[in-house]
């Protein structure tokens, strides 16, 4: 075997990894299709994770150890942190919803599972969606085991994600909500790449 040959030809060629594939319109599109206002690329590293988040939800959520979306079936801030650090991108997801509409919650689970399958089959081999909010796959989580595992995705609170400071850093709208009469801005995130 000529090495020459291999090194030579090696030199010459450019191994672009800086570079991500870009995200086909018809991702974003399916998205909007299903109700999400703005679907905005952002970097990874601008997902904001607080450990602080974490105890909201064990010291100020109902759902707390309800459901096995939620904590303490989830990563932990600490581990969010890690997984994060294997990506470079993601699709934060807006979604707005009115209480006085009487329309039902956008399904975020859903919703970010099928974009999640769709980058999946797209070559995005490391997608994976995180929903916002409590699980509604089930009335009642057995807490044994998962009846819904291929639609099942945690929660970004639940895993430690500031969704307040994410969504802000990205000029998304979010603010606390103070009375039933006010629009809800709602969160999905795809991990993408």
């Amino acid at each position: 075997m000529n090495c020459e040959f291999f090194s030579s030809n090696l030199l010459g060629m450019t191994i672009n990894n800086h570079h991500p594939k870009p995200i086909r319109k018809k991702h974003i599109a399916a998205l909007k299709r299903k109700g999400a206002v703005d679907v905005v690329e952002i970097a990874a590293e601008t997902i904001e994770v607080g450990d602080w988040v974490a105890e909201k939800c064990k010291f100020g959520c109902p759902g707390y150890n309800q459901c096995l979306t939620c904590p303490p079936h989830t990563p932990t801030p600490a581990d969010t942190r890690k997984i994060l650090a294997g990506y470079r991108r993601a699709l934060l997801v807006h979604f707005q919803h009115s209480t006085q509409s009487g329309s039902p919650w956008p399904s975020l689970r859903r919703i970010v599972v099928a974009a999640e399958r769709a980058l999946f089959l797209d070559g995005f081999e490391k997608a994976w969606g995180l929903a916002g909010g409590p699980c509604e796959l089930c009335d009642e989580c057995t807490m044994d085991e998962c009846r819904y595992p291929e639609m099942a995705r945690p929660a970004m609170e639940a895993c430690g994600i500031d969704v307040f400071t994410t969504a802000r850093a990205a000029n998304l709208p979010i603010e606390v909500i103070t009375s039933r009469d006010q629009t809800m801005n709602l969160y999905g995130l795809i991990l993408v790449d």
